[in-house]
């Protein structure tokens, strides 16, 4: 009877044991299940996030391709607006040659439409005058008698550079574009805190979307007009207060040799005077003599170009002043400077006549020499000193 008890009981044990390692086994085969899964999910979110960073990289790619394009479409728009203006220009001249000849059908001989040809022609050349004059406003009468002394008003920077003030704006700020290549302007309240030793700690910082070439940048009305770096002859305006590009043009036939052939990192100079906006480039086709290019600063539009009889061989520098051209000349190696070119867009003074102009008591060389016509001064970048020279004009004769 004990026997059978405790058969029952051992039958119970082992009965409820394999019962609870089957249990065991079903919870471990469940656990594992859930394991299973979990990798698989954690699987999944790790390419979801790995799609999710290539996505962002592809748009952003997409994003640097599509601005890319823009930027050359709006390049490609003005050398367009460009070409069809300068297209017009010539369909233009084009159609009144036709319009003469066509008028001229009844002549005789060849000697009568020659003559009525030259009159034409002289007839064409003293209206082209009189809007010449009346555009550059022929009022401004003085020209450049001599440079008086000169100031250094501070040494530094590289050896390439330009400082200067607006000329068009009444405040006293002091401008600073240090380098041939670089998109950062340095801009101070006042001429005395530019002086100081430690300048750029008190200048307010402005940087270009694109950098500048050259040193032939100029500063007008509160605007920025400059040689954009690696463009052939595009010039820039920009807002330095608004910090933004406003408007932009090319320049034809300039960007391909420099203005000056001792200052060969600028290929386009801008300058200001009485009148305005002024560009200075040099032509292969002149034979690397200078032209000079009147610009409506406010259309970014040329107005009229004119080809000059000085080279850009020895030459440095060059500057405008009352509808005068100046160019400054030196020796490869440095030495003193001199005005030995000038040319009047208005033909009203003899300039074959007017003797060279030193500048005084300095041996060296000069990367820019900017006229501020409302000071009647130069600012001048020589060797990294910053320079003003002061003039002396007389009325043209």
């Amino acid at each position: 009877m004990v026997v059978l008890q405790i058969r029952f009981l051992l039958v119970l044990f082992f009965t409820s044991v394999m019962g609870a390692a089957q249990y065991v086994m079903q919870d471990a085969a469940l656990m594992n299940y859930i394991d299973r899964r979990f990798l698989s999910l954690e699987k999944r979110l790790e390419k979801c996030n790995q799609d999710i960073l290539d996505y962002v990289e592809e748009f952003r790619d997409f994003s640097k391709m599509i601005l890319s394009r823009l930027a050359g479409l709006n390049n490609y728009e003005a050398k367009v607006k460009n070409e069809v203006e300068n297209l017009l220009t010539r369909i233009e001249r084009a159609q009144r040659d036709i319009d003469y000849f066509r008028s001229d059908t009844d002549s005789n001989t060849c000697i009568e439409v020659h003559e009525d040809l030259v009159k034409q022609q002289l007839f064409e050349e003293a209206e082209e005058k009189k809007k010449i004059k009346l555009m550059l406003n022929a009022s401004c009468d003085h020209m450049l008698a001599g440079i008086k002394s000169l100031k250094i008003v501070k040494k530094t920077g590289h050896k390439h550079g330009s400082w200067m003030k607006d000329p068009g704006k009444k405040h006293t700020k002091i401008y600073l574009l240090d380098d041939s290549v670089n998109n950062v302007i340095f801009e101070f309240p006042n001429i005395m805190t530019f002086m100081e030793s430690n300048h750029t700690l008190k200048a307010r910082r402005v940087t270009l979307p694109f950098p500048w070439e050259g040193t032939g940048h100029i500063i007008y009305q509160g605007f920025l007009f400059y040689h954009r770096y690696g463009s052939l002859n595009e010039i820039i305006k920009f807002n330095t207060q608004k910090r933004n590009i406003t408007d932009q043009m090319l320049l034809p036939g300039a960007g391909r040799i420099p203005a000056y052939q001792l200052s060969p990192s600028t290929k386009i100079d801008l300058a200001i005077d009485e009148q305005g906006l002024w560009a200075i480039h040099a032509e292969p086709e002149t034979g690397g003599n200078i032209v000079i290019t009147k610009i409506n600063h406010l259309t970014m539009a040329v107005e009229h170009t004119w080809d000059t009889p000085c080279s850009s061989k020895d030459a440095e520098a060059a500057f405008m002043a009352c509808n005068m051209l100046y160019v400054v000349y030196n020796l490869p190696a440095g030495g003193t400077s001199r005005i030995q070119c000038v040319y009047d867009v208005l033909d009203t003074v003899n300039t074959h006549e007017i003797p060279a102009l030193h500048f005084p008591k300095r041996q060296g060389s000069h990367s820019t020499i900017h006229y501020n016509p409302k000071e009647m001064q130069l600012f001048a970048w020589g060797d990294g000193s910053q320079i003003i020279y002061k003039l002396h004009t007389k009325p043209k004769v």
